[in-house]
């Protein structure tokens, strides 16, 4: 059954070419930040050395986000087509089905995520530490889809709300990297901010920013959990309130 969920939900993605680009995103960033940059300094002479984990962050963060996009829109489709009352006559629960896209989103945003950060290969993280701070990060994928969601009925809505949300998520991370004193706080409602921080701990070292790069990730743990259950409920509450509306 399993299965044949995930054949259907890779063959829709492939389907639709804002989707499928999604989906292609990784690899372009990975080329840019590889070849890009590295074109950029060669012929402007300025060395991006002293904004390594600016560049880092502005390359690798919005993976996750997009990741969360491609499943709200999955999900944004699956309500204009009335899939969740066909999952209920099924021996798996919603509950159960949302959980099982959430799991494949964040294991794709994990991957894609190392992949950026190890192809770019800026800030010379080892594997124990990219794999880390990319687990982290992909904590926010599931929150992004489920805001969009919360936040949108149709497809058109869920654009409308993906730049929003998006641009909010990645904006206050990267404008804390120029902050290294208690003012970056300011910044940390986004779950963007701590595996932003934590990059910036691990390329700067510690002493530099107010937390130990360990408080960074796990606060990051605690307050991404809180989020995406957060983004649950008001998701429920949204699609509740909805068929309640349709009957």
């Amino acid at each position: 059954m399993y299965l044949s969920f995930l054949h259907a939900e890779f063959k829709k993605w492939v389907r639709d070419p804002m989707l499928f680009f999604m989906l292609g995103y990784p690899l372009i960033i990975g080329l840019v930040g590889r070849y890009g940059l590295r074109y950029i300094e060669h012929a402007s002479g300025i060395s991006l050395l002293p904004y390594t984990d600016i560049v880092l962050v502005v390359l690798t963060l919005m993976t996750p986000h997009i990741f969360g996009a491609l499943l709200g829109f999955s999900i944004l489709d699956d309500r204009d087509d009335h899939i969740f009352e066909s999952v209920q006559v099924t021996p798996l629960s919603v509950a159960g089905f949302l959980a099982f896209r959430v799991s494949i989103v964040m294991v794709l945003s994990l991957i894609s995520t190392s992949f950026v950060i190890r192809f770019v290969e800026i800030g010379n993280l080892g594997w124990w530490e990219i794999v880390t701070v990319s687990f982290l990060s992909s904590l926010a994928a599931p929150a992004t889809g489920l805001l969009i969601n919360a936040l949108a009925t149709n497809k058109v809505e869920g654009f409308v709300a993906m730049k929003g949300v998006i641009g909010i998520l990645i904006v206050f991370p990267v404008v804390s990297l120029f902050f290294t004193d208690a003012k970056e706080f300011f910044f940390a409602l986004s779950p963007s901010f701590w595996p932003a921080k934590v990059l910036s701990s691990l390329v700067r070292g510690q002493g530099v920013l107010p937390l130990s790069t360990a408080q960074y990730y796990w606060f990051g743990v605690l307050y991404a959990l809180l989020a995406n259950i957060s983004m649950s409920y008001a998701f429920k509450k949204r699609v509740r309130f909805q068929g309640r509306a349709g009957r």
